[in-house]
């Protein structure tokens, strides 16, 4: 059967010239729109720049809601606010780490996601590693020696280099040889942790329990040559990730006994229990108001950088998108919304409390757009296991210029999987929901969940390629004359069991939520 939609899909794209060749005016304007009055490097500037980072529950959050209400309404486009849950409100502060011992050396590293301050006080202290010990009875008598210092809790990596660097100049058996020794030494870490009988938040509550005057953490990709910035599980002391390369240093000095000693300061409040909401901006149809073109991204990021593909390039898509439909479509047939969700980052909450807040919209969704993997044009888009989504998709594609069209690469009728963003949330439920997905640009090895994750690493003219795709896709969804069909593809077998792949189930979103 798959043959046959594949061959179905080479005619389409056979005759996708022909079609392309009946002008459409509005994808014409919604063209000139984009390339002649983009507003998307004004946007980035003062979401990434001036707002910053958008972590569930920070101030950050929701000065961007007050901020992108603000621009939907300069754009004649009627925005709001949707609390759906409670979360653990927190505001970072400053982060500064200094070696002051047995030189002086500023160190790169910050506080992580909901860690606890240290008011105005600077803590300096003397460094210890996590040992190696032969069971939690030999941890529980180690333990007291943390009283007082900073406790590394992270491997020494064998290399600082990313192993594209080690393809390009190694031999293959010093690349091998590497990749062994850090795998032995991956797995010895492990080790070392699970016998001191903890998980890695038990370990760190024991840790700050015994006195020890912050976690050094460096959660550094093995391979890619980045820090990943997540959350930390101290409540009374602080944890603080370190760039490899400090880390390293200090880990060798601790090591060979040179007793180095570090100055930590560290601010950040608590703000108790804050509301998380969603942001729905609404562009009203005038035929069939009642069904609907969803364009979805998060608005959360991590707080590492200042979330610029993850997802603020995703969020300013579809925000740019909505203010060219405005403008050169302002009266739809169908109802175009955007949905920017609150706490994608911790389990698509947010959009899966829309998904069971609205069912009178998600009966009646005609498809949504969802886009959040980076600052790369969008290059492939998957069926998600709906059977005639090849019937529409391909119909939508086919009058957008070539130079957008021809690039993204199809999959049909594709599988329903993907948990991994907001889309899931939607095809859960049997809503045709799809993936706008973009090529890398290094984005699962660079900037995701980084520090790195900043303004500089957009690429506006993919950026603006997506935009201009997002709004002819919502375009060309709004006046098809046929609703889209719901009905599902025949999964393929799971070659272990036998059995057709499972569809996603829809999982409640969590309402209430933070770091315990």
């Amino acid at each position: 059967m798959q043959k046959l939609y594949l061959l179905f899909i080479s005619v389409c794209l056979a005759f996708t010239p022909v079609v392309a060749q009946l002008k459409d005016a509005v994808i014409d304007n919604i063209v000139r729109e984009e390339n002649e009055n983009s507003q998307l490097r004004q946007l980035a500037h003062e979401l990434f720049d001036v707002i910053g980072p958008r972590l569930v529950g920070t101030p950050q959050m929701e000065q961007a809601r007050d901020w992108a209400i603000g621009k939907y309404s300069s754009w004649g486009i009627p925005a709001h606010s949707e609390k759906w849950g409670e979360w653990r409100g927190w505001e970072r502060g400053i982060s500064h780490i200094d070696m002051i011992y047995p030189r002086v050396r500023t160190l790169e590293g910050t506080q992580l996601a909901w860690s606890p301050g240290m008011g105005k006080n600077t803590v300096t202290a003397e460094l210890v590693i996590l040992p190696d010990l032969a069971d939690s009875f030999a941890f529980q008598q180690w333990l007291p020696n943390v009283k007082g210092k900073f406790v590394m809790v992270s491997m020494l990596q064998p290399t600082g280099r990313p192993d594209y660097n080690w393809q390009e100049w190694a031999t293959k058996e010093s690349f091998e040889k590497m990749k062994k020794e850090r795998t032995a030494q991956t797995e010895a870490w492990a080790l070392r942790i699970k016998k001191t009988g903890y998980t890695t938040r038990a370990l760190a509550a024991a840790l700050e329990n015994a006195g020890a005057a912050g976690i050094i953490s460096s959660n550094w990709s093995a391979g890619f040559g980045v820090d990943k910035i997540f959350g930390g599980y101290t409540k009374k002391v602080p944890t603080v990730d370190i760039a490899l390369e400090d880390y390293g240093l200090l880990y060798r000095l601790t090591e060979a006994g040179d007793k180095p000693r570090i100055s930590v300061h560290t601010e950040s409040k608590e703000r108790g229990i804050v509301p998380t909401f969603n942001t729905i901006a609404e562009i009203k149809g005038t035929e069939k108001p009642d069904e609907y073109v969803l364009l979805s991204a998060h608005f959360d990021s991590w707080d590492g950088g200042s979330g610029a593909t993850d997802n603020g390039t995703g969020t300013l898509t579809m925000m740019e998108a909505m203010r060219i439909l405005k403008k050169v479509y302002p009266n739809p047939k169908r109802t175009i919304l955007v949905g920017h969700w609150g706490s994608e980052e911790q389990g698509l909450n947010g959009s899966r409390a829309f998904v069971e807040d609205h069912p009178e919209i998600v009966k009646n969704i005609q498809v949504v757009f969802n886009q959040d993997n980076g600052t790369g044009r969008v290059a492939s888009l998957s069926g998600q296991g709906f059977l005639h989504a090849y019937e529409y998709l391909t119909r939508w594609l086919a009058p957008l210029p070539s130079e957008i069209r021809d690039s993204i690469e199809t999959h049909f009728p594709g599988t329903p999987g993907g948990g991994g963003s907001d889309y899931a949330s939607f095809v859960a439920v049997g809503a045709p929901a799809f993936s706008l997905s973009s090529k890398s640009w290094s984005y699962f090895n660079y900037t995701w969940h980084t520090n790195r994750d900043t303004y500089d690493k957009i690429v506006f003219d993919d950026l603006r390629n997506n935009a201009i795709l997002a709004a002819a896709l919502a375009y060309m969804a709004s006046e098809d004359p046929v609703k889209t069909s719901r009905e599902k593809s025949v999964l393929p077998v799971n070659p272990k069991t036998g059995q057709p792949t499972p569809w996603p189930a829809q999982t409640k979103a969590t309402r209430k939520g933070g770091v315990d």
